[in-house]
């Protein structure tokens, strides 16, 4: 069995990344937009080098290989009988919020969704000439855990409430939902006749032991078919620059309006992006299953090093590799997003999320850098 080594330092600087040319030239540790500093599996690596040797790069089609791989292995995790005709690529989870909160009512409708939250889910609704209706997710102190109180949830449909964009496992809250939960959401889709879109892209990144993802869709004929799953292994497998992302659509008419409002707009995946995808889902399980223990681990010191540090406050994750701070105990009257980049490391900011007041910790990096991020903020709030 090969090893993986996750504290290889990968130098990122000076390559045009989004997640390190944000400080670029700055000693600021980025731990902020949500890809990982490790490298793409080996058979990864090797496949796209294949695809390089070979020179053309032309027009293509998503190899049927894909599709097969990509069924049986949702069928394998989860029981979940996908047919290759429900599966329509786009080149990001993105796309698919956007494209989603146009293909569900009319302009000025409502669309539902949770606070906090994935920027674009808070962005999607305006772009498509909608109204965006939140609810606050709630900590439940008993059970040490964000939950959707369902009276809350009720509250915020209104009677225009045509489309629930849907995160599970959650980002920012690394939340991976129970059925008894997906059973309430299913259940005030089916009263309130919500379409419901379920962005799961972080299905096969769960970290805690005896949770399991469970894909909304699956769980009923009657959730199915007002349900678009949004998945992808650009999360899983360190791949978000590819752009190559799928919407599940059971729902033949749901499924043709998708794409009405896809087509002559958004493009397919590039064929780089194909290949990818087959060689994350097809050769790179060992791989995959290594990740997962690394990132429990650095979830586990993180939780128990921010747990320990005056102002903050922090809970276990299930899912993810991104870690939920509040930091509203620090009494700054500056933004705590600001305070922690004058002392050196990049965070994500709550406002983004819907909720001032907290951080997101981007915890997809070598334990030597999260280390030195760790102990920036310890010696910051030391002051």
């Amino acid at each position: 069995m090969e090893t993986y080594d996750f504290d290889n330092p990968v130098d990122r600087t000076g390559a045009n990344t989004l997640k390190w040319g944000k400080y670029e030239g700055l000693d600021i540790l980025p731990m902020w937009v949500a890809d990982m500093d490790f490298q793409s599996p080996p058979q990864v690596i090797e496949a796209l080098r294949k695809d390089v040797e070979h020179g053309v790069f032309g027009y293509c089609l998503p190899p049927p290989a894909l599709l097969e791989v990509l069924c049986s292995r949702i069928d394998a995790k989860y029981g979940w009988k996908v047919d290759p005709d429900w599966i329509i690529w786009l080149p990001g989870m993105v796309p698919g919020l956007n494209i989603a909160s146009r293909c569900v009512g009319e302009p000025a409708d409502d669309i539902l969704t949770a606070v906090p939250i994935y920027p674009p889910f808070l962005t999607a609704p305006g772009y498509s000439g909608r109204n965006t209706t939140r609810f606050e997710m709630s900590f439940n102190k008993e059970e040490n855990r964000w939950m959707m109180e369902p009276d809350v949830l009720e509250k915020a449909v209104t009677q225009r409430t045509k489309l629930f964009l849907f995160c599970n496992p959650h980002n920012p809250l690394g939340r991976v939902f129970s059925r008894d939960e997906l059973e309430v959401v299913i259940d005030l889709c089916e009263r309130h006749n919500l379409i419901l879109c379920s962005d799961e892209i972080h299905c096969e990144l769960v970290l805690e032991p005896g949770k399991e993802h469970i894909p909304i869709a699956m769980l009923s004929p009657e959730i199915a078919e007002r349900t678009i799953t949004l998945m992808a292994p650009s999360k899983t497998f360190n791949l978000p620059g590819f752009g190559c992302s799928f919407a599940i659509i059971s729902n033949p008419e749901l499924r043709v309006s998708f794409k009405k409002e896809r087509a002559g707009i958004v493009p397919d995946p590039a064929a780089i992006g194909y290949t990818a995808a087959l060689a994350a889902y097809r050769d790179s399980d060992e791989w995959h299953r290594q990740l997962l223990v690394y990132l429990k681990e650095n979830a586990d010191l993180a939780h128990e090093r921010i747990s320990r540090m005056p102002g903050l406050w922090t809970h276990p994750i299930e899912a993810t590799y991104l870690l939920w701070i509040d930091a509203r105990g620090l009494g700054l009257e500056m933004n705590p997003c600001r305070f922690f980049e004058n002392n050196g490391v990049g965070l994500s900011d709550g406002r983004d999320f819907g909720m001032p007041g907290f951080l997101r910790m981007n915890l997809g990096c070598r334990r030597e850098l999260l280390v030195k991020a760790l102990d920036r903020m310890d010696k910051a709030l030391g002051r």
